[in-house]
């Protein structure tokens, strides 16, 4: 298959979904190209399985519409999976069977034949690095293996569209790290790909694009650095100093903000307008006869702009 690099391949219109009263998705539109790897971000309940489901042409929107590679999903949702490969958090494997089945199953359920459904399988069982386990039960796999192996069964046919919903979760680091190239390398190969998950680390380390959605809605997109330019926060400086400080010693230096005095504990936290100004406020704490003991710089990242912008935690046990 010959990929197109930057070729918009699929599209989600405008998509709503409910269940009785309840507002799931409320008009999120998006657009995915090839060899793209977009990260799909959000809290507890704000809709990212209902997208991911509903783009696998696996649940029906109630209204808006989803094009791959310019075909509506709506009437052709079988001759469309044949270009997806979805990935679901619960494992999808048969833990009878031993990893090769499993490949080979599913490749023979995307119409591949028998000797290249072989090819395919040993390819994908060396690519997450379970080749010397091909042949023992699922069953008997370790939790980090089968999520490795589930990956493995979602690219078996070798997908133009990859959806990936936590493929990482509760594996262990060397799993982890084997999952986070195949998905790379995936869309380094041209599938586009989006990535939902809960690692604020691996959409920065991973993903060209994020998409942050909140209560059904898609609030902000971009890539990592435009979004935490978004989120309006600049660096924090964190001092302890001596003794008590006289009030407003680092001078007034514009866009410095005092977040927090607690003199009782002789710390505080300073928000910078930028890094530079780590020189001024010590300046300014000299001047003022201010003793810093010692002090911290912590720049912006995606997890300050995540609770910027939405004004919850990405866990938050109060997203439903």
């Amino acid at each position: 298959m010959t990929m197109l690099s930057g070729e918009t391949v699929l599209e989600a219109i405008v998509l709503r979904k409910s269940y009785g009263r309840r507002v799931v998705l409320d008009g999120v539109s998006l657009t995915l190209r090839r060899g793209e790897m977009v990260g799909l971000l959000g809290p507890n309940g704000a809709g990212k399985t209902t997208i991911l489901s509903i783009l696998a042409t696996l649940l029906r929107p109630d209204g808006g519409e989803v094009r791959i590679t310019g075909i509506g999903a709506g009437s052709h949702r079988y001759e469309l999976r044949r270009k997806l490969g979805f990935v679901p958090q619960s494992l999808a494997l048969y833990q009878s069977l031993t990893p090769l089945q499993n490949l080979e199953l599913f490749a023979r359920l995307h119409r591949i034949d028998r000797r290249q459904a072989r090819i395919e399988s040993m390819q994908m069982l060396e690519e997450v690095g379970l080749v010397e386990r091909a042949h023992d039960r699922v069953a008997t796999l370790s939790g980090g293996m089968k999520r490795r192996l589930n990956l493995a069964c979602g690219l078996v046919h070798r997908p133009e569209v990859l959806l990936l919903d936590e493929p990482s979760v509760g594996v262990d680091p060397q799993s982890r790290e084997q999952i986070l190239l195949t998905v790379r390398r995936t869309a380094d190969a041209g599938a586009a790909v989006i990535y939902s998950t809960h690692y604020m680390e691996e959409v920065e380390r991973m993903c060209d694009r994020i998409l942050l959605i909140d209560r059904g809605q898609l609030i902000a997109e971009g890539t990592t650095a435009e979004l935490i330019g978004r989120g309006g926060r600049g660096p924090l400086m964190e001092i302890s100093i001596e003794a008590a400080s006289p009030s407003g010693w680092y001078g007034g230096l514009a866009g410095v903000v005092e977040l927090r005095n607690a003199p009782f504990d002789g710390r505080m936290v300073l928000q910078l307008a930028h890094p530079a100004q780590v020189s001024e406020v010590l300046d300014c704490a000299r001047a003022a006869g201010v003793r810093i003991v010692n002090f911290a710089l912590h720049s912006p990242n995606l997890s300050d702009a995540f609770m910027a912008l939405t004004g919850r935690a990405l866990h938050d046990a109060n997203a439903d």
